[in-house]
């Protein structure tokens, strides 16, 4: 059903789908999570990753993705400054590095789409206090997930916790709708003004992404016209989940952190 703005409402059945995308999504990134360590490069996470969704019966929702030419992975691996959209390839993660991965599943047609950031071995405390509120401000949008608030609601509450650690978000890059499209209407920024936006209701499905830049909200993009960087080259961060409106408040999608053995728990 397609609402205001043309916003695609999910039905209770399509949202169990994407709640087993979801799922498969999780065990992906939770396997490349485990394989992080000093001197393994980007590509066999990648790798790994791939072989987790095709053997769940789902399909990487990244790979061949329209922009200046297909994206030609299955997750997006960005280390250090870079923000968003790394090409997975031979670059080696070094100990002291922060990783963040991003991955997307189609399963039966339905998107979940979730992210995180992870250091290699030991990381420095700046680095691991980013780390943490970038995780943060993820639940404190979330929180504000509920039928009847605004999307402005989700943009301020993100915004308002980033700036009090002092840190940055950018303003060229953002959430967004998920379910049938991996970016579907409305885009969810991570900044804005609290009551302004879409009326959230139940059937909304989002991907809230909080990306976090140490020095400058300001970005570049690299000669691959896909990995987007830090301009001043300062550490970043990015956390998302998929979460969708429901009567009872937000069900979040994508509960890495559920995952054990194959399966989310709880």
């Amino acid at each position: 059903m397609v609402w205001q703005r043309n916003v695609v409402l999910k039905t209770s059945e399509e949202i169990e789908i994407m709640r087993e995308a979801g799922r498969i999504n999780a065990l992906a990134l939770d396997t490349a999570r485990q394989l992080i360590r000093p001197g393994i490069i980007t590509s066999e996470l990648d790798k790994a990753a791939e072989e987790v969704i095709r053997d769940q019966g789902g399909a990487p929702a990244f790979k061949g993705y329209p922009g200046p030419y297909p994206y030609p992975a299955t997750l997006t691996i960005s280390v250090n400054e870079a923000l968003v959209h790394g090409i997975p390839g031979k670059h080696e993660l070094l100990p002291g590095d922060i990783v963040s991965i991003d991955c997307g599943t189609t399963y039966n047609g339905l998107i979940a789409d979730s992210a995180f950031t992870a250091g290699v071995g030991e990381i420095s405390k700046d680095a691991q206090h980013l780390l943490d509120v970038t995780e943060k401000a993820l639940s404190v949008g979330i929180e504000q997930m509920h039928s009847g608030k605004r999307i402005g609601d989700i943009s301020a509450a993100i915004q308002r916790y980033v700036e009090e650690h002092g840190y940055h978000v950018p303003r060229e890059y953002s959430g967004h709708g998920v379910g049938r499209q991996m970016h579907e209407a409305p885009q969810v920024p991570n900044y804005g003004r609290a009551g302004r936006g879409l009326v959230l209701r139940p059937g909304i499905t989002l991907a809230i992404e909080p990306m976090l830049l140490v020095g400058t909200f300001q970005t570049r993009v690299l000669p691959d016209q896909w990995t987007v960087v830090s301009a001043d080259g300062s550490l970043t961060a990015h956390f998302e989940h998929t979460v969708a409106v429901t009567e009872n408040g937000p069900l979040i999608l994508t509960p890495l952190e559920k995952v054990v053995d194959g399966r989310n728990k709880g």
